[in-house]
This record gives C-alpha cells, structure tokens and sequence, in this order.
C-alpha cells in the first residue's frame, strides 16, 4: 500500500492505482468527464484536475498514478477554479434545453456552483435521427471521446471515430455517415458512454426523458451470454436499459439486450385465457397472424380452463395409458419453472416425454461431452478468451448470436491473441483473425481429422497429459491413419499446408480455447463433429487450465439451466439418467410416487409419435415448434392432430394458433427466478413489471395444471422450488436462495454451502467412471440429403443479430424489428447473376418438403451454391424447408444442411403478417 495526503487527510493507494481511483474510494467528488470505469483513460476533458504539491501544473487525476508521499489538493482555490473553467466552457457549447436534465456535466456544473455561461455559444449541429435506437445530438457533444473508446475498445466495432483537427474536430460513423447508413451494429455502448445526452436511446427520447425511473436490477432475456442490465420503469412501462456489471458482460449489451424490451408492452399480449371455439376447426397449413388466430378462440375464466385441463388430460391418460401425453418446455423460461414442468410431465403424466429447445440446437454436442468429459457443461467461462493465446471459433457467429461473448474474443485479439476462424460462411470476426477457415459444408470431420492427423504424426500429443487423463488413445489414432491432411484437402476445401499450421498452432500454445456453435451440432454427424472438438483438447491437454477448454456457446438464455433442471427425456435433474436404477430410485423417493426407467422421446420423435397415434395429448410452455422444428409443415400437422393440446404462452405464437386452450403466462420482465448462463453461472432475474390483465406466473400455473391432473403438490414460492430443486442437483447444492438474492450470481459446481464455485473445471480429473477423458473415433458420415440437379444449392439456417430463435418477441420490438422488417435469404453474387435476379428481389426457395419466399439479400460471406437464412419470420417460414433426419446419438435434427433449389418469384413485395 502506498500512503499519500488527499486534501489534508492520510490515504492508502494500491500500486498503479490512480487519483481518482482513490478519491472515489475516498468519497471525494471530483469531477470528471472523459473517465468511465472500464474504459482506458484519456485525460482529455481536464475537468479532473488537482494541485500536486511541488509542481507547476495542475495534473489530471484520472490518469496520475499516486506516489508515496504525495501531497494532492483537489478541493483547494486553485483546483477549484480551473475545474469550474472547464465545466463552464463546455456548458457554453450546450444547447439551451439539456438532452438529459440529469448529464453527468449538469451534475458537476450544479455541484460547483455554474449558473450558466459568460461565454458565447456556439452554431449548433443538427441532430440526426436517423436510427431507430439511436439518436444523435451533436449539440451536446463535448469530444470526450468515451463513445469512440467504447466502441473500439470495449465492443470491437471501431464505428466511431475523431475525425478533423482543432476546432472542425468532430466525432463521426465510419466516413462521417448518417448514423443509420453506417455499419453501427446499435450496441448502444456509446449510449451508455456518453456524459451529456449527445448520444441518447430513441425510446428514452419518446418516453419524454423522465427524470424519476424506478430501477430494477435483473437480466437479459434473450442469448446464453447471460448479461446482467437495469430495468428503467416509470408508469409501469420500462423506458430504457442500462448494462450492468455482471460476471459475463461487464456492463457491456448488444442491440437485443438494449433495445428489444419493448415486446413485453406490445399490444398482442395475451391477457386471459382462451378456449378454442366449436365451429373453428384446427388447420395445419393456414399461415395465421395473431389478430387471425385470436377469433378462433373465445375468452375463459381460469376456474373454467384449468376443469377443462384436468378433464382433457386425465381422459387421455384412462383411455390411451401414460405414454399418452408428452410436454415441451422452454428455455427461456426459469430453472424453477423448468423443474416443475419435467416434474409435472414425470410424475404426472407417467412417462419422460419431456424435451425442449435444446434438442434443436446442442443436443449432439451435450451427448459428446457426456461420453467424453462426464459432464455436459461447459469448461470455462466466454471471458477465458482474455487468457488464451489461441482462439479457435467453429461452426458458430459470436457476432450475431452472442455479441457481448464476441467483445472478450475481439479484445483477446487486440491484446494479441490469435484467432482462428473455422466456418463455411465468412463472419464479421474474420476481419481480426489470423486464419479463416472457410471450408466445406458438412465436412466438419474431415478437417478436424486432419488436424488431429497432423497432431499426431509431427508429436504434438501432450503426452503425459494422455496418459494420466485419457482413455482409449490407441484405437483413436489408429482410426486417423487415413485421415492426412492431402488426403483431407479435397474434402474439405482447405489446402494441406494450411491444416497443417492451424493444427500446430492450436497444439502448441501455451493456452489454446475452442468455442462451437450450432454449426457444429446441428448435423446428423454432430455428435462426430464435437467428438473430434473434444479429442484436440485431450491429445493437446488444452484442458483444465484458465484460457483453455471447450465451450459450447448456448443458444438461449437458460438453455443451459432447462437441460440441468431436467427438462430432456433421458435425463432427470442434473444429468442423473432415468435407465439407472440408482437415480430412479432416489427420485422415486424424493417425489414420492413411482418413475418409469424408460427414457423419453426427443422433440421429433414426439412429431413422429404423435403422426403414428401414440401421443394423443401435449402440454407446450413458451416453445413454437410450429417455427423452431425441421419440416414445419410435418410438425404443423402433428400438432394440428392432437386430440388435446395446452399452450402457455405470452403472444399467439404459430404453434399456440393450433392448441385447443391458450394459457397467458408472465413474460421475462414480469417473474422472479434463477436462470443458468452459457458460463454456468446461477444468476437471479427480478421482476420488473407487472402481469398484464388476467395473465399469470408460468410457476402458478404449472402448479395450477398439476392440481388439475390429480396431483398433491403444495403452493411453493419461487425460493422454495429452488430449495428443492437444488437439493436434488449436486452441482448447485451449495447455492442457496438467499446467496443467490445477495450476490446476483454463482457459478456451478457449487456442491457445498460456503464453496465459491468454480469457473473452470476438469483441472484433476474428469467426472467419468475412471476419472479419465474418453478419446472416441469419428468416421466420415455425409449429410442425408445431398445437393442434385433439381435441388442444387445447400441451406444453412440460424440466427441474425437483431432477432432471436423464432421471432415471437423481437419481432414485436419496435426497434428490432424496424432494423431488420423482413424476410432475406443470403445468397453469393455469383448464384444471384445466375438466377438473373437483383437484392432486393423476391425469390422463390423450395425443398423436398416445402416453398417460401423471401427478399434476396447479396452476402458474399456465403460460398456460391450455399445460401444462408434466418428462422425467426413467420412469413418465411424457412424450417419449412429444412430435414429432420436425426443424429443417431443426440437426436439433433440436421437443420444446418438441406437440398434446396431458388428461383425468381413472380411476387413483387411480401406481407408482413
């Protein structure tokens, strides 16, 4: 510690430390403008200055490392007066109406005493408006540049920069663009940045700018990411959200997690339950709106839904036995809520038909981890980026799918990390790696293979680590015999010299980090693929330590909590399988009633099941399968052909336009629960509104459907089905609700009450029978449908940056929906010269199983003879395109990879339903 004198009092300072570091801590209120914590320091807006004893100008505290002894003044005549100067010449530059009445220059104006200005204002710059989540006043613009550093240095976007010189310096977009034709990405980093209402959220703007909001801490409702925010609400309405500073994003947000809360206020919110109507039969391949859908129902009383619930399903179970029913939650509900709902379908229904999203997007890579590693679960945090010296990202876009997760690899990158880009398509993160890896469609194996060929004959196997901490290493390498890199070359796409340096840089680093996403899982060889990911981290021992491992990058915000709450078929809490008579028999105990050892049907297998008549009955919470599963219009028919259906819900969602009773439940900003990040970490989510009419609690209601089966549950809070639930888990047992209300987060596992919880796992050994890492041999498996002569072009499909999953809730954000409003398939030039047609045109784009329509959209990030489409527009409905061929063991439909033919339509414009 270093002693020094602040304002005449003796204070401590740790090494490095700052003025302002320990004026803070201090309680000493200096002002500042240009410093923001998190960001790096400029010292340019000289509102912080302070006399230092001794020398001849005052000195920036924001960037002046104390020094022992040191005698500093930051309240005395002479810093006074200089900070007042600055705040007043930059208050003379303000408009005369104030943006925000509660700027960060207002502040410290009114804290030193400024009543206005004595010097003359200058011409003022009109505001540009021209973005639908952004407005910009460069009236209030004081160059303190904290939104240029929070654009490059915090979320790599490098938009905004300082452009001219003395007094024509001004900050810009890109080349001095209007805001909305830059290629701003609406993080709203610079929002949040910005001290004087210069850069301001449009929704604030139109709320009226309140001053008096009432604040509630809590989380993001959309990826897997995690980021904890502040809910800003005046009149019951949120009016704007702030990042806060939590574990996974450090402050930092994305445009969804920014500007996507409005949905919650959307006037097509469902406010009371609904019956569906004698005279209006069930119609599979009708494309319903909301407003449609809405007149096949009538209104109900919940006394009146919940008789009829209980009569629907019990009848169901005496007539056709109890594997009858089946049930799919959702991941974007609770861990408490996903307890209950596989809880209520196990010992309820009677069997494990019980699955939700996940068997969609990384069931395949969960199976291999299962088999491989023991566990699931990732093992290591996004933010292990910052430590590793490589960065390998396959088979997933950060960028769109997880941008406050892609900062950490592009700040990684700029501290001098290599990155290395696998992916058929060309991602926003090739502009920083150092190898783009752009092969093939569907030849995942074949370059990984290679690679793992190249580990082995040139010695780059960590060997000790393989002998202590992994188990079948011969017959492992003796299946990559064949696999050389020429011989893998053409296969893939990607040249043998190239596999050859990507392969010796990922094994010999000091610290070397894969991350995947669904292109990887979502094959019929997904299981393969992320088998391969595993053995490169086994053979290289890049596993154990901060900076390495294998993270699965999940999809939806608690995608990772519903899988361990147990809300997957073969699996009851905690991964404990429903075969095994050990884990049978404990919950048999635990909940008090009889269990069935076999395990469950997945998501399309239930489709399946319900065509052959062997599900009569299903009750949905907050999934759309009708959207979200392979060959749409199959799983439109099967649903369409239940004898009872349940959905419970927020909007009238394609699959609820096709139940037979319509429950309103309680959207994210209105419940209290735990929900469990891509990181592992237990986080607490408040509520911050509340229900809207007759709407009610998804955990309510679930206790309210299984009353009405005939079961004997008691009321439970929120805290007390956590209680339970962890008590049941080993790996969270150590949590308790009151921790969790107090820090906001924990990671897992946490098996103990007092245990800290541990960010990076397998750092002994790994949770397996032996205690050893299983290295399993992956053959070449091609996808079941291959391009041809009538089908020549290859579908990929996933997400984009301003929507998410299928769109029930972003597409009912006014500013998301504003950013992207329609339809586009992305296609390469080259195959849009060849269809003879134009971006922006409507084209025609058809499978085996079905035809949509959408805007072509000119990307050359795509190969030519592949193009890329988003599953969020119901107008578009492309998973009515894609193949349900399952991977034989994660049951993983392959939704990445189908046969598909485009052709110009004769359409000029599409509805927007």
């Amino acid at each position: 510690m270093i002693e020094f004198s602040l304002n005449g009092k003796i204070a401590k300072a740790n090494d490095g430390d700052t003025i302002l570091d320990v004026a803070k801590r201090e309680g000493v209120d200096i002002p500042h403008l240009c410093f923001k914590e998190g960001l790096a320091c400029a010292g340019n807006c000289r509102a912080c200055v302070v006399e230092i004893e001794g020398e001849r100008t005052l000195a920036p505290s924001c960037c002046r490392q104390v020094q022992p002894g040191m005698v500093v003044h930051s309240n005395n005549e002479r810093a006074e007066k200089a900070q007042r100067m600055v705040l007043e010449l930059l208050s003379a530059n303000m408009p005369e109406q104030a943006h925000r009445p509660d700027s960060e220059l207002d502040h410290y104006s009114r804290a030193v005493g400024l009543q206005g200005s004595r010097f003359e204002r200058r011409e003022q710059p009109a505001s540009d408006t021209s973005h639908p989540a952004i407005t910009v006043n460069m009236d209030a613009c004081i160059q303190c540049t904290r939104c240029v550093r929070a654009c490059r240095e915090e979320q790599g976007n490098a938009v905004i920069g300082l452009a001219w010189r003395g007094d024509h310096a001004q900050i810009v977009f890109d080349m001095s663009d209007p805001l909305a034709e830059s290629t701003c990405v609406a993080c709203g980093e610079c929002v949040q940045a910005c001290p004087t209402g210069a850069l301001m959220s449009t929704s604030w703007v139109k709320a009226g700018v309140p001053q008096q909001t009432h604040a509630v801490d809590s989380l993001c409702p959309f990826c897997g990411v995690g980021c904890q925010v502040t809910y800003h609400v005046k009149e019951d309405r949120i009016v704007r959200v702030e990042g806060r500073d939590g574990p996974a994003n450090d402050s930092r947000l994305c445009v969804k997690g920014r500007y996507g809360f409005d949905y919650v206020h959307h006037p097509e919110r469902l406010t009371q339950p609904l019956v569906r109507r004698e005279d209006a039969p069930k119609q599979a391949h009708r494309d319903w709106t909301a407003q449609s859908a809405m007149a096949q129902f009538r209104p109900a009383t919940w006394d009146e839904v919940l008789e009829k619930i209980g009569q629907q399903f019990k009848g169901i179970l005496a007539k056709h036995g109890n594997q009858s029913l089946a049930g799919f939650g959702s991941a974007k509900c609770s861990n408490e809520e996903a307890y209950l709902f596989q809880k209520l379908v196990r010992t309820g229904f009677g069997n494990h038909h019980v699955d939700h999203c996940t068997r969609l997007c990384h069931a395949s890579s969960v199976a291999a981890l299962l088999e491989g590693l023991g566990s699931g679960a990732v093992s290591n945090p996004v933010k292990d980026a910052m430590k590793a010296e490589v960065i390998v990202v396959i088979g997933a876009n950060p960028t769109v799918n997880h941008p406050v997760g892609a900062t950490w690899m592009k700040n990684a990158v700029a501290d001098g990390a290599k990155l290395i880009v696998m992916d058929p398509r060309r991602s926003d993160l090739t502009r920083i790696a150092t190898h783009h890896i752009q092969f093939k469609p569907d030849t995942d194996v074949a370059l990984l293979n290679a690679m793992l060929n190249v580990i082995v004959s040139e010695n780059l196997v960590d060997h000790a680590f393989v002998a202590r901490r992994t188990e079948g290493y011969d017959a492992f390498i003796k299946n990559l015999t064949p696999f050389t890199p020429e011989a893998m070359a053409p296969v893939c796409g990607i040249d043998a010299d190239t596999i050859r340096q990507i392969a010796r840089m990922y094994a010999t680093s000091k610290a070397s980090i894969i991350f995947w996403g669904m292109g990887v899982s979502q094959h019929i060889h997904g299981t393969d693929n992320a088998r391969c990911l595993i053995a490169l981290a086994l053979l290289t021992g890049q596993i154990g330590r901060p900076g390495t491992g294998l993270h699965p990058l999940r999809g939806q915000n608690n995608v990772q909590g519903a899988s361990d709450a147990g809300l997957i078929p073969m699996m009851f809490p905690d991964y404990q399988k429903v075969s095994d008579a050990k884990a049978k028999a404990f919950f048999e105990e635990y909940w008090n009633c009889e269990l069935s050892d076999k395990p469950g049907l997945t998501v399309v297998e239930i489709m399946k099941a319900i065509e052959d008549k062997q599900i009569r009955g299903m009750y949905i919470m907050g999934e759309n399968p009708a959207m979200s599963d392979p060959d749409a219009e199959h799983a439109r028919e099967s649903l369409a052909s239940l004898d009872f259906l349940l959905v419970q819900d927020i909007f009238m969602t394609e699959t609820a336009a096709l139940a037979d009773i319509v429950l309103p439940a309680s959207a994210f900003a209105e419940k209290t629960g735990s929900f469990t990040n891509t990181d592992r970490t237990v986080q607490m989510a408040r509520a911050a509104l509340p229900l809207p009419g007759d709407a009610r609690q998804d955990l309510w209601i679930i206790q309210q459907v299984a009353k009405a089966i005939g079961l004997n549950w008691k009321a439970q809070t929120v805290a007390e089905v956590f209680d339970e639930m962890r008590m049941c888990m080993p790996e969270i047992r150590g949590i308790t609700w009151e921790r969790l209300e107090r820090e906001d987060a924990v990671t897992y596992p946490c098996t103990f009450e007092g245990d800290t919880g541990h960010p990076v796992v397998f750092t002994e050994t790994f949770p397996t029978p032996s205690g050893k890492g299983k290295l399993v041999p992956a053959s070449l498996v091609h996808a079941d449908e291959l391009p041809d002569e009538d089908y020549p072009i290859v579908l990929m499909t996933g997400r984009q940056l301003e929507h998410w999953h299928t769109g029930s809730m972003t597409r009912r954000s006014a500013v998301l929906d504003a950013l992207e409003p329609v339809p586009v398939v992305q296609m390469h030039p080259e195959d849009l010269n060849k269809l003879g047609v134009k971006a922006g045109d409507v084209v025609e784009m058809a499978s085996r199983r079905g035809a949509i329509q959408a805007y072509a959209r000119q990307d050359a990030a795509v190969q030519p003879g592949t193009v890329f489409m988003a599953f969020c527009y119901a107008e578009g409905a492309i998973n009515k395109l894609t193949n349900p061929a399952l991977d034989p063991f994660g049951k993983i439909p392959e939704l990445k990879f189908c046969a598909v033919r485009i052709s110009a339509s004769k359409a000029e414009a599409l509805l927007n339903p």
